[in-house]
Parts: C-alpha cells; structure tokens; sequence
C-alpha cells in the first residue's frame, strides 16, 4: 500500500513479517545481492524493474565478498515482478527466498512492477507498507529516522597498506570503495559519520555513500568545513558530493524518483564526454547555489541535474555516481586513480 492510497497484490516470500520504508525503484538488470546490501538503499523498499530475480541464486559471502557491499540485507522490503525459486548457477549457494529469510526481510512476487515504476515516475518516490497484515494500516507521512546511525562504523577502523593514509567518513560506505582505496596501497582509516578526525594526521579524506536527508548530516558537514580551508585532498561520493556541497555553502534538494540504477549517462561539461554510471540517490546539488570558485565537473543527460562538482584551486570534488560502480559500469573508475594521484601530491 501506497502513501496515496494506491495498493497492489502479490505473493509473499522472504521472511514473513510486515516493512515501512519509502518505495524506489532500480532499473539494473543484474546485481541484486549489491544493491541488497548497499546500505544506501537502508529503511527502503526497493522495487527492481528487471522482470526475472534470482535466477542466479546467493553466493557464498566468505568466496565471494566482492558481491556484498555490507554485511547484511540493508533494505525494508522487496519488490519483483518473478522470483526464481530455484537458481541455476554454478557459485549459487541458497536461493534468493532463503537469504532474506535468513536475514529477515520480506519480499513480494507476482506484482507489476512495470506499473509500480511508472506510478512513482508521475507521483515521485513515496512512502508505503508491505505485508500481509500491515498492507491495510495507513502510512505514515513523514520520515526523520536518522539512517546513517545504523550503517555507519560504531568506532574507527584502519585498514593498513601504504605510507600514505585517507580519512573514509563511513556514511554508510559500500565495501567496494574501500577496496578501491586498498587497491591503489592507501592506508584507510574509516571512522564514523559524526566522528571528529579533525586533530589527526591524514592526507586526504573521502566521503561516502549513504542513506538519507544529506542536511541532517550536521557534524559530517561541520568536520569537512574544517578541513577545506587546508590543502588537503576531499573527495565526496553519491551522499558524500552533497555533503560536501554543503559544506561548500550549497544546497541540495530531493529528486522527484531519484536516480538508481546502472545506466545513468553522465555529461562532463568541460569535454562533453558522456559515462555511463552506476547510481543510487534520492537528492541532488543544487550547483547554482555554489560560489563562483566552484564548477559543475558533471550533469545527467537525462534530465540535466548536477552529476559532480570541483573546486576551481584546490582538490576539493564530488560526484553523484558511483565510481567503485559494484553493479555496473566501471566508466568512471578513474576518478580514484585522479583522486590518489591528489593524495601523493598533497
């Protein structure tokens, strides 16, 4: 059941229980153990538009943890037009059904997803309820649950490789940012979202992904404000590029249904050239409300809003897409090469 009133029928898989959550959708046709677990995607109920779900089953988290962005399920509830009960793939270790049983997360089948899809393209993202009790209680209106607190680190990790060390603001990271970073031999020490890391030593700082209303972010946006004025590289990812916007004395606001998904064009604006991202975000940076030492780096094709911004003089940028992608196109993986190279010379 829709905030508007509008319901749907289907059956019920996964565990039994009801959910609450604001409903989006995600327009990728593979990687649903990513997007299950990508904490973004934390208190929603994700519809998948892709008609065919599960048909590779789960795999095992121990062989294979790229395929996991978290340790666990993130989202309320789930949404398909078919689930496949039973998975054909040689690294499938339970079915789809069984690894939200097992985590606790409901799921509904037999539903038109397609016209779920396009009732929240005209209406926009709202919230609803699912289950089979819950369905027929109202929702409520509004939201101010702060997200962030239940995907963040509790306390500060360090992750130990070269002699050069990041600063992760874990907003409700995705691993494969961090692998990223481990990757390219940072040494990354990832602390929580309203953790105060002004007074150690670092050499750049990243901020993450994440869940949520970027303004209510205050202390993440108060710790970045401190370390733009030095000269240290700070590079914002999806929810991490709207916080740092803010701390830039910018805006952001909420799209209408968001963009998620793994085949979002982006334009750069200096060379016109057009990736194609993997995203997931419900807000967007209002560029026009940023002073003039800082520039629009990226828009979406499709519908022109602000895609990543740069600082004109020193290496302050952020994109709304994901580089690490984990689903999706690896596009725009070079922005990590861009931002280490910023790490050493800073």
């Amino acid at each position: 059941m829709l905030e508007d009133g509008h319901r749907l029928t289907g059956r019920y898989f996964g565990a039994s229980k009801s959910a609450i959550g604001e409903v989006v959708f995600n327009t990728g046709m593979v990687g649903y153990t990513e997007a299950l677990t990508d904490p973004s995607y934390r208190g929603q109920i994700l519809v998948l538009t892709y008609p065919l779900i599960g048909n590779y089953g789960v795999p095992d988290r121990d062989r294979c943890a790229a395929e996991f962005e978290s340790k666990r399920i993130q989202v309320a509830g789930l949404i398909v037009s078919e689930n496949c009960r039973r998975p054909a793939h040689w690294n499938a270790l339970i079915s789809l059904a069984e690894w939200l049983e097992h985590d606790g997360v409901p799921a509904l089948a037999a539903v038109d997803t397609r016209s779920l899809a396009k009732r929240l393209r005209e209406c926009g993202t709202m919230l609803g309820s699912m289950g089979t009790e819950s369905a027929n209680e109202h929702v409520p209106l509004t939201s101010s649950e702060d997200l962030i607190s239940h995907v963040t680190v509790p306390h500060p990790i360090t992750y130990w490789r070269g002699e050069k060390q990041v600063i992760l603001v874990d907003c409700g990271c995705k691993e494969s940012i961090v692998r990223n970073l481990l990757d390219r031999n940072l040494t990354v020490r990832r602390v929580p979202y309203d953790y105060d890391f002004s007074h150690e030593n670092f050499d750049g700082v990243l901020i993450s992904n994440g869940p949520g209303d970027p303004k209510m972010c205050a202390k993440t946006i108060a710790a970045v404000q401190s370390v733009m004025a030095r000269n240290i590289p700070v590079f914002g990812i999806c929810l991490g590029s709207q916080i740092l916007a803010l701390a830039a004395g910018g805006d952001t606001f909420k799209l209408k249904y968001g963009h998620r998904g793994q085949n979002q064009p982006c334009l750069a604006v200096e060379t016109r050239r057009c990736y194609i991202t993997a995203q997931n975000h419900g807000y967007a940076v209002n560029a026009s409300t940023l002073g003039s030492d800082w520039d629009e780096w990226f828009v979406n094709a499709n519908d022109g809003t602000n895609e990543g911004i740069r600082h004109r003089h020193k290496p302050l940028y952020g994109v709304q897409f994901h580089p690490e992608a984990a689903p999706g196109p690896v596009d725009a993986n070079f922005i990590f090469n861009d931002f280490v190279r910023d790490v050493w010379q800073s």
